[in-house]
C-alpha cells in the first residue's frame, strides 16, 4: 500500500511539474508554452501589458516558430505567428479596440494595409467587448491573418504586407506602446 502511495506521490509530482512547464503566467495572465497554428507549432516569444492612466487594458503575447529579438525580422518574416490578446479590462469596448487598432494603422511603418482590407479586419469584431476575453490574430502564410475570439474563428484577411502593417502596430519602429514592443520581444 505504501509503495503504491508512494508511486502515485511520485507520478503526480511528474506530471504537475510537466502542467506548470507547458504554461507562462505574465502580468497575471497564463499562457501556453506553445500555440498551434493549423499544422504548424509556434512558441511563447513573449508579452506585455498595454496600460492606459493606470489602468490594465491587456496582455499582448507574442507566437513564434522560434524565438526572436529581432522586431524587423519578425515583422516581415513569412512564417507561421500570432499575436494573442487577453482583455484585462471592461474600458476595453469593441469600439475603443477598433480605433485603437486604425490608429495603430494609421502610425504604422511596416507593410502596406489598404483601407479595405483594414475595414475587413474590423469588421470580423461584431460582438461587444468584455474582460477575459481571447483574441488571437494568427497568420499563416499564403493564408494571411485568420482572426479568433474566444476560440471562435471569425473570419481572414489576406496579405503579407498586411500582416506587415498589423504586426507593425506593436512591433515597428512607432509602436502602440514601446514596454508591449519590449515585452513582446522577450525583454
Amino acid at each position: 500500500m505504501k509503495i503504491k502511495l508512494f508511486a502515485a506521490l511520485i507520478i503526480g509530482a511528474v506530471f504537475s511539474f510537466g502542467v506548470s512547464a507547458q504554461d507562462i503566467t505574465t502580468n497575471g495572465v497564463t499562457f501556453p508554452a506553445k500555440l498551434k497554428i493549423g499544422n504548424d507549432m509556434t512558441e511563447y516569444n513573449g508579452s506585455g501589458l498595454r496600460t492606459k492612466y493606470f489602468i490594465k487594458l491587456y496582455v499582448a503575447a507574442l507566437y513564434l516558430p522560434n524565438k526572436s529579438k529581432d522586431a524587423q525580422a519578425i515583422i516581415d518574416q513569412d512564417e507561421t505567428s500570432a499575436v494573442r490578446l487577453k482583455i484585462l479590462s471592461n474600458r476595453v469596448t469593441r469600439e475603443r479596440f477598433i480605433e485603437t487598432v486604425r490608429d495603430g494603422f494609421a502610425t504604422s511603418t511596416e507593410g502596406k494595409a489598404t483601407q479595405a482590407e483594414i475595414d475587413q479586419l474590423m469588421g470580423l469584431f461584431n460582438t461587444e467587448f468584455k474582460a477575459g476575453d481571447d483574441i488571437i490574430l494568427a497568420y499563416k502564410p499564403s493564408q494571411g491573418i485568420e482572426v479568433y475570439m474566444n476560440g471562435k474563428r471569425l473570419g481572414s484577411v489576406k496579405g503579407l504586407e498586411f500582416k506587415k502593417a498589423l504586426w507593425g502596430i506593436w512591433l515597428g519602429e512607432k509602436p502602440a506602446d514601446s514596454s508591449v514592443k519590449a515585452g513582446m520581444l522577450g525583454g
